[in-house]
């Protein structure tokens, strides 16, 4: 195979490879940063979190964190974490849970900012 054509075939493959790397390189950093955000500065213990995970989306922003805690496993906290870790909104992923409000929120940061 000549050698520009190895070349073509490789630049995709670099290029896919390397978008593929910063995604998940990025989304474990951003639930990185809300973990130790919950267990340092909220004083969560691990066993009250059920999950964080890291999530590219394709609007904006780009990355953020879905958190579960254990107490609460109908609803799913979004937190941003690019300069500081901020609670932005929730969702309930239960439908028998619909008529929550915030006040009912068992694990709802006031600091963040939640409508």
């Amino acid at each position: 195979m000549p050698k520009k054509l190895k070349a073509v075939l490789l630049i995709p493959i670099f290029i896919i490879l390397t978008r593929f790397i910063y995604i998940e390189a990025n989304e474990l950093i951003y639930a990185n940063r809300v973990t130790d955000y919950l267990l340092d500065e909220l004083q969560y213990d691990q066993s009250e979190i059920a999950s964080v995970e890291g999530v590219y989306g394709f609007k904006m922003p780009k990355f953020y964190t879905v958190v579960v805690f254990t107490n609460e496993p109908y609803i799913e906290y979004i937190y941003f974490a690019h300069e500081r870790v901020l609670q932005f909104e929730y969702q309930i992923i239960d439908e028998e849970f619909e008529g929550i409000t915030k006040d009912d929120l068992c694990n709802y940061d006031p600091s963040g900012s939640i409508n």
